[in-house]
């Protein structure tokens, strides 16, 4: 993949690898990416969070709640 970018970009991007300690502009952009990856998954759980706590107040669940809930599974997988 190849980026090209405006005189004063690059030279920002050259600043930050020799300020951060990157291995190079790859290495830099590869860290950018991954940065957004685990905002974009922290975004996903707050939005995962605030369902449930807008879906109300927990209800008791019985003892084998998860017991049955497995054999169901087995069941659809086919008996495993």
């Amino acid at each position: 993949m190849n980026i090209s970018l405006p005189e004063p970009l690059k030279q920002f991007v050259d600043e930050e690898v020799r300020e951060g300690g990157f291995s190079g502009t790859s290495d830099y952009v590869r860290d950018l990416i991954r940065q957004r990856q685990r905002e974009k998954a922290a975004e996903f759980l707050r939005k995962l969070i605030a369902e449930g706590l807008a879906s109300g107040p927990a209800t008791p669940q019985e003892p084998d709640f998860f017991d049955k809930m497995r054999e169901r599974a087995r069941a659809r997988a086919g008996g495993e």
